[in-house]
């Protein structure tokens, strides 16, 4: 509950334009800072999908799902995906220490011998490694969708106003939403890339909609290539 409360008390003071934006962004590009966060994001939640199997190995200990080996993957899969290295600059820089951070904080649970499904999903490791971007940086970068399952996922205005849009059946599949608004007397931009459920997605989010899933949550019923939700990033206008 502390962490929640921490991340809830930063997102206000970002919208009340009282943080202290501490990460400049590419070149005083903000839609460009936006959309390299978010990339970075899902290749570190690509690496962890890609681990599941090894991190809820109950027959094992010590995985070696280290952040320093975790960090090599991230780099690896950034760059498959990007074909361009993962960045070393600020605010990337950040998001990978915090991220290894995540995973340093969770080696207990990871390296459990006798206990198979661990929870540590790649949700939960974006969860958690935005929470700590945004209290480090003040930018925000938030998972979201209409149907959320953790409390600070839920959509502000503006993000479920976006949410519709990716809804449409019209709206082209893929394209992002950037805008330059004010929050608390301060210009940001804000940017959202949709996120469409993918086949290893299913097993926790698909079908039948309202059964349980392994975590004890209920499942949205998405269908593979169907809209699961966005992740939302507000960066201060320099």
């Amino acid at each position: 509950m502390k962490s929640v409360r921490l991340f809830q008390s930063a997102v206000s003071l970002v919208a009340a334009g009282l943080l202290a934006f501490a990460a400049p962004a590419f070149a005083g590009d903000e839609e460009k800072t936006a959309e390299t966060l978010v990339k970075v994001l899902k290749a570190g939640r690509a690496v962890v999908s890609e681990h599941q199997e090894l991190i809820n190995d109950a027959g094992k200990g010590d995985k070696g799902f280290t952040p320093d080996y975790f960090e090599k993957k991230w780099a690896e899969k950034y760059k498959e995906a990007t074909k361009s290295d993962l960045p070393k600059s600020e605010p990337v820089a950040t998001l990978v220490e915090l991220g290894k951070t995540v995973v340093g904080e969770a080696q207990p649970l990871i390296n459990k011998q006798g206990m198979g499904f661990k929870g540590f999903l790649p949700a939960l490791w974006g969860r958690k490694a935005g929470e700590k971007f945004t209290q480090k940086t003040g930018i925000r970068l938030k998972q979201t969708a209409e149907q959320y399952r953790f409390a600070g996922n839920k959509p502000d205005e503006f993000e479920a106003e976006v949410l519709k849009q990716f809804a449409d059946p019209g709206y082209p599949k893929g394209k992002e939403v950037v805008k330059t608004v004010s929050m608390g007397g301060a210009q940001v931009v804000r940017y959202m890339a949709p996120e469409y459920a993918a086949k290893s997605c299913l097993a926790c989010h698909g079908e039948p909609k309202g059964e349980k899933d392994i975590t004890g949550m209920k499942k949205e019923g998405y269908k593979e290539g169907g809209l699961a939700g966005a992740i939302s990033v507000v960066v201060p206008v320099k």
